[in-house]
């Protein structure tokens, strides 16, 4: 866990085809990196690039894509840079290893909230609930999949989407899975439990969205509402 204040950023280059025995040498890097408990490291690849040998290589051609220059990034405190690095140094021979000062503005303290998230459902709430068909679309992808992200978006609480087996909507034309066949236009219900407020400021999107459907409000007590993410988090630490 990183705070606020000084640190290192190491920066290591290697060839893509460079090896640690039987591995790729980015790959034995990031593995050691991640069970020394560092705090976060990315890799990334280049396009184009040489190294010492100053031998051009760049994955836009075949021939010459055999060793394009992956990047390791990694930010971590001056005792424990000064820890890793002797492995390191072992691990990527012959690639290009830099280290620079730098400042932590912001730590990752991993017993934070997250920005978005969603509020704690207690007491009463409203339950929305939206029949659509599978094979609706709104541009050019499935409508369930379209709310869905819709909703995400407008920071619902959650949503789930139930594929029903067989039903019939306003023309009354009767829809059942087959064996088959599973593109019978099924009826799909997208279920959303959240404070009537927000449910309300979200129907005038779900409107431009569903031209065709049923949307149905309903009272509801809210009796739990949890998650694992603090679980999950404290496991990390």
């Amino acid at each position: 866990m990183l705070k606020p204040g000084p640190a290192k950023k190491v920066m290591i280059t290697v060839g893509e085809a460079s090896r640690h025995r039987h591995e790729a040498a980015h790959v034995a890097v990031l593995n050691y990196l991640f069970y020394h408990n560092v705090s976060d490291a990315f890799v990334t690849k280049a396009e184009a690039g040489f190294g010492a040998d100053h031998h051009m290589q760049s994955a836009r051609f075949l021939e010459t894509s055999l060793n394009v220059p992956i990047k390791i990034e990694f930010i971590e405190t001056t005792a424990k840079v000064e820890a890793l690095l002797p492995k390191l140094l072992e691990l990527v021979a012959g690639g290009l290893v830099s280290i620079q000062d730098t400042t932590i503005v912001q730590g990752d303290d991993a017993s934070a909230p997250p920005a978005m998230k969603p509020e704690v459902l207690a007491g009463k709430a409203k339950l929305m609930r939206v029949f659509v068909g599978e094979d609706d679309t709104w541009r050019g992808k499935k409508l369930y999949d379209a709310i869905v992200e819709s909703l995400r978006a407008n920071d619902m609480a959650g949503a789930t989407v139930y594929r029903g087996i067989s039903g019939y909507g306003a023309h009354r034309r009767f829809h059942k899975e087959s064996l088959m066949s599973m593109s019978g236009d099924l009826p799909v219900m997208i279920s959303v439990v959240d404070d009537e407020a927000k449910i309300r400021g979200y129907l005038p999107v779900l409107e431009q969205m569903v031209q065709e459907g049923l949307v149905v409000l309903s009272d509801v007590d809210v009796i739990k509402y949890s998650h694992r993410l603090a679980e999950t988090r404290e496991a990390q630490s």
